[in-house]
């Protein structure tokens, strides 16, 4: 056999044991178990080791730690080989004095000189000639809250989980799809976006000034908080929830792809539908797009605190639930069908509107 297609069979063998599938029967082709083999672990621990270390200052909005972020992600998208999508190479730009929340933009309107945290977004071509004019959209915000001082001994909030996990996992993601032969049918836009912690800033941006158009986005998967399995709920290990579970195609489509790769991918009772709305998916969720987070813990220690450091992060279990993410992005990317809201729950008439708006647009 072949050494590629052995270490494919070896890791869907290895991954599929734990739910009683059979060592000699891997339940995802060559292609996919390649795709998913190809995560790494190590790639992400790299990543997050400087991305939420000191020298980069908590990453507030605007910030110098938040610029250097961004070149650091605009290099791995370069390096993977996707295309640049904004307006400056793979920078979106804005300007915070003109954007901010209007409690904060006081504090920076004597600024003497634009001050740009761009949203970072980088294209991987479709291989289908009618599909790839569509997309699918994959996120996380790359943003913390910055250096607080009069806090305690440390300042600096390094924001390893939150949301330095999702911006590793993105760029891992990434790089593993962009490294295969096959591309899928469907084009795939990595982004990370600044100004969560003020509100969802670059996301809502991004929403009112869209790199490819809006009508042709078929789904939206925001990663955030996917590296700390320590829930102030008990332990989340190969499991984890999605916001809106049940609002569109979309959760069941992470569901399916989870049961195939050895993962739960749950609707938590409560917190399923009160964060639906408060992470970046919302933005494209309002113009009509099936959009969804995916998290392990809504709650750990050391949230929003200057102890949230990527050494508390499991990587091991972060590389398998962006397995499961891979999957779907892969299942929706390559499906004709693209995912819709559910008609039949209540709390998603108004996204399911606005995609109806949206499709009569186009």
């Amino acid at each position: 056999m072949p050494v590629s297609r052995f270490l494919c069979a070896a890791f869907a063998a290895t991954l599929f044991a734990a739910a009683g599938a059979q060592a000699d029967e891997p339940r995802l082709p060559p292609a996919q178990a390649q795709l998913l083999a190809s995560i790494s672990a190590d790639a992400m621990r790299g990543h997050l080791s400087f991305l939420a270390s000191d020298a980069l200052e908590g990453r507030g909005t605007p910030s110098r730690g938040l610029d250097i972020a961004a070149e650091y992600i605009a290099s791995q998208f370069r390096a993977a080989g996707l295309e640049p999508l904004g307006d400056d190479g793979y920078f979106q730009t804005a300007d915070w004095r003109e954007i901010a929340p209007e409690r904060e933009r006081a504090k920076f309107a004597d600024a003497p000189a634009p001050l740009l945290v761009r949203n970072v977004a980088g294209l991987l071509r479709g291989s289908d000639p009618a599909l790839s004019g569509t997309y699918v959209l994959v996120t996380a915000h790359y943003d913390h809250i910055g250096i607080r001082e009069g806090k305690g001994d440390d300042a600096i909030y390094n924001g390893a989980n939150d949301d330095g996990s999702g911006t590793v996992s993105v760029i891992e993601l990434a790089r593993a799809f962009a490294a295969q032969k096959q591309r899928p049918k469907r084009s795939i836009m990595f982004m990370t976006v600044f100004g969560e912690e003020h509100g969802l800033v670059g996301s809502r941006y991004y929403g009112a000034h869209p790199l490819v158009p809006v009508a042709d986005t078929v789904a939206n998967i925001n990663l955030e908080q996917i590296g700390r399995t320590d829930d102030s709920e008990g332990p989340q290990v190969l499991a984890a929830a999605i916001t809106g579970a049940d609002y569109s195609d979309v959760g069941e489509v992470l569901r399916r792809a989870g049961e195939l790769t050895g993962t739960r991918i749950t609707r938590h009772p409560v917190n399923s539908d009160r964060y639906f709305a408060a992470s970046d998916n919302q933005a494209l969720a309002d113009l009509g797009v099936p959009a969804h987070t995916v998290s392990v813990a809504y709650a750990f220690p050391d949230y929003h605190g200057p102890a949230d450091t990527w050494d508390k992060i499991d990587y091991a279990n972060m590389a398998a639930i962006d397995r499961t993410v891979a999957l779907a992005i892969l299942t929706i990317a390559d499906d004709p069908q693209a995912p819709r809201w559910n008609a039949d729950n209540p709390k998603a008439a108004k996204y399911l509107e606005a995609a109806r708006a949206l499709r009569a647009g186009k």
